[in-house]
């Protein structure tokens, strides 16, 4: 078996062009602010990338470049002023926070309608209960995948490899909502092979390199890998050994080119939906 290969990069430019059509639409310009403490260099690469796919779907983007000694005092004031501004819809503030920043408090502090992250308590508890909010990008951002590829969730049995607040978790409750049976595996999980073979959907989010081989799949799975890593040779690989998998996958995701690219495309989304959402109030 040859696995059908999902591509990240047409989903999200479809996803990027339906949000500009609708904020192009709209009598104002939706606005997300990015917050960067420090200089870590994936991070700036990274916010780089959504400033220019905000600004090319229409939405005001701006970042506040912080130095990496700024105080979590400090950082919480911009925050706060960042809630106060009633140009900013969406505010994000880019992760990992240097060492001396404990990143819990600051993501509280956001406001949970402009959380385009979805990580805020509020935003958490909404999505456990099935109620609209906003989704951590990433998640939602499979789920989008999923859907364009055709994939039958109801009933379906989901595996999600990793438990993550960031990915696993909302994951996981993603695809409950959807009425997939879903399992959380995870280092503690016995015989975590076998676990994986038993899904029709795997979903692998453990930040190690190729961890997932061809022998954890079952015969024409769907296999989503969100791990994005940089081997000692430069290389960028997923969290799933991909030749290996595809080989015996009925779907799976390439790294780079599958989840990756949607994580932005769902951000530039969370912004439209909660500019429009508070508007609306």
């Amino acid at each position: 078996m040859s696995a059908t290969i999902i591509d990240g990069k047409r989903v999200a430019a479809e996803l990027r062009d339906s949000v500009a059509a609708r904020t192009a639409a709209l009598s104002y310009k939706p606005g997300l602010t990015v917050v960067l403490v420090g200089e870590d260099p994936a991070s700036t690469v990274y916010v780089k990338s959504k400033d220019r796919a905000a600004t090319a779907a229409g939405i005001a983007a701006r970042t506040i470049r912080l130095p990496a000694t700024t105080s979590q005092a400090d950082l919480l004031a911009v925050i706060a002023g960042l809630n106060a501004d009633d140009s900013v819809d969406g505010i994000l503030v880019q992760l990992p926070l240097p060492a001396h920043i404990n990143s819990r408090p600051v993501l509280e502090a956001i406001d949970p309608a402009k959380d385009v992250d979805g990580f805020h308590p509020v935003n958490v508890g909404h999505l456990h209960e099935g109620r609209p909010t906003l989704v951590p990008c990433t998640p939602l951002g499979v789920m989008k995948l999923l859907e364009a590829s055709g994939v039958t969730l109801r009933g379906a049995r989901a595996m999600v490899l990793g438990r993550s607040a960031i990915v696993g978790k909302p994951m996981a409750a993603l695809l409950t909502a959807a009425d997939a049976t879903v399992t959380i595996a995870h280092s503690r999980t016995r015989d975590l092979a076998a676990e994986c073979r038993r899904a029709e959907v795997l979903v692998a989010a453990v930040g190690r390199p190729e961890m997932v081989r061809g022998d954890w799949v079952a015969d024409g799975a769907i296999v989503i890998d969100v791990g994005i890593n940089r081997l000692a040779d430069g290389r960028l690989v997923g969290d799933v050994a991909y030749d290996e998998c595809a080989a015996v996958a009925g779907a799976i995701t390439p790294v780079p080119g599958g989840v990756g690219p949607m994580t932005i495309a769902c951000l530039l989304e969370n912004t439209l939906t909660a500019a429009e959402a508070r508007r609306r109030r």
